[in-house]
């Protein structure tokens, strides 16, 4: 975490902190500090003293305001997910060219997430997930996407020949196959990894729902410890396997666009590359 700067610079970044605690004031939620939480494609802000956790992103993206009327949902259901502040109407706000989403914020508990409660907080969320009627993109939508901006060479400048013959070869060989041996789909998270499932006192939720999609269950446990797959009855080993590599295909892909801004992404990058190579 790290306080907001004092820097007046019209900045992306100082322009999406303004738009939140304008929305927030205007609510009547009161803001003296602000603190970056993350800062990548969107950022995520806490807001005191009122203590709300608010997420900012571009305006007509659609993502916010899905995300929040699917947690909204799964909330009232009583699945582990992260929920709308309950002083404020559950809605996207627009604010000067950005959507700002306004969540309860949880104080991060020190316990460990073990592979047993990772999966049975997984199983509960498909379990909710199972009764929500709404649309949503399948998993091959976003492989898609990924091959798309593989072709793109303006947007992923700094992969060589070989790198992307092998991130695409492997996303078309993936797709077919895992399509080929899903039976059973479902709505999904589409990207529960440990970075989207908080410790919290009351348990582990997930948040970041905005990447919803229909699939196998297999796809969502393959973002997942490794070790998680064991206490999920039910999972398909082989399929388990091939969504692992896909995922990692497809999360490897992202970090190479011009405009990611995960934090550490390119390096990422590397990283997977040759974890891909080797399998």
């Amino acid at each position: 975490m790290r306080p907001v700067s004092n820097d007046l610079a019209d900045t992306p970044a100082n322009r999406a902190v303004a738009a939140a605690r304008s929305v927030a004031s205007t609510l009547g939620l009161p803001v003296e500090d602000t603190v970056v939480l993350q800062e990548s494609n969107r950022i995520t802000l806490r807001l005191l003293p009122c203590d709300v956790l608010a997420r900012v992103s571009r305006a007509g993206l659609q993502a916010a305001r899905f995300e929040i009327e699917i947690a909204q949902r799964l909330a009232t259901a009583g699945s582990p997910v992260a929920a709308p502040d309950p002083r404020v109407q559950p809605r996207a706000y627009r604010w000067d060219g950005h959507e700002v989403t306004l969540w309860t914020y949880h104080e991060p508990s020190t316990g460990e997430i073990t592979p047993a409660a990772y999966a049975g907080a997984l199983r509960r969320l498909h379990a909710g997930m199972r009764n929500l009627d709404v649309p949503a993109p399948h998993f091959t939508d976003r492989v898609e996407q990924a091959q798309r901006l593989l072709a793109d060479h303006d947007r992923t400048p700094g992969l060589t020949a070989d790198d992307r013959e092998l991130l695409d070869s492997t996303l078309r060989r993936l797709r077919l196959t895992i399509g080929e041996r899903a039976h059973a789909e479902q709505l999904l998270h589409g990207e529960p990894h440990p970075g989207n499932l908080l410790p919290t006192p009351a348990g582990p939720l997930f948040i970041d729902l905005e990447t919803c999609c229909r699939g196998p269950v297999e796809f969502d446990l393959a973002h997942a410890p490794d070790d998680a797959g064991d206490h999920y009855p039910g999972a398909d080993p082989a399929l388990l396997h091939d969504c692992r590599l896909l995922t990692l295909a497809m999360a490897t892909t992202w970090r190479w666009d011009r405009d990611d801004r995960l934090p550490n992404g390119r390096h990422l990058a590397g990283e997977w590359l040759s974890r891909l190579r080797s399998s």
